[in-house]
């Protein structure tokens, strides 16, 4: 099975790339890598704000982590022009805006794991790191990067 068959098959839609709300750029290809730069999560189009441990719950923080999953794969779409030739999503950063005393980063960071793994069954596999931070750029509660290898 293709990784659009199993996007249509879990209903999900690529959106396109979101515009750099900075200096930088959306993704970097060198060689077999691509870089993803950090997305934050949105909700109905706009930051999804709040923090975690506060203001949100570790089921709602996944669901925002999975959320920006789908943004990433919108733009690694726009960076590789075909995702079926992504031979593995290498690594995730997630960076988590928490509380001080909240310590579910990891859970909330497998609403991306996840959905990658749906999307890419063992190619999808990948090294992690989870980050509980202060704050996130306009709020957002959860901001990922990724890095792929593809052909």
């Amino acid at each position: 099975m293709s990784v659009y068959d199993r996007l249509k098959a879990l209903n999900i839609e690529l959106p396109p790339v979101a515009t750099p709300a900075a200096a930088y750029v959306p993704f970097v290809r060198t060689g077999n890598l691509v870089f993803l730069s950090g997305h934050i999560a949105k909700k109905d189009g706009k930051p999804w704000v709040g923090q975690l441990g506060k203001d949100l719950g570790t089921e709602e923080g996944k669901a925002a982590a999975r959320a920006v999953a789908v943004d990433l794969l919108g733009t690694l779409h726009a960076a590789v022009g075909d995702l079926d030739k992504v031979r593995r999503i290498v690594k995730v950063m997630s960076l988590v805006n928490s509380a001080p005393t909240f310590t579910e980063q990891h859970l909330v960071t497998n609403g991306a794991s996840e959905l990658l793994g749906e999307v890419f069954g063992e190619r999808g596999a990948h090294a992690r790191s989870a980050f509980g931070v202060a704050q996130i750029p306009l709020g957002a509660c959860v901001e990922i990067e990724l890095i792929a290898e593809v052909e």
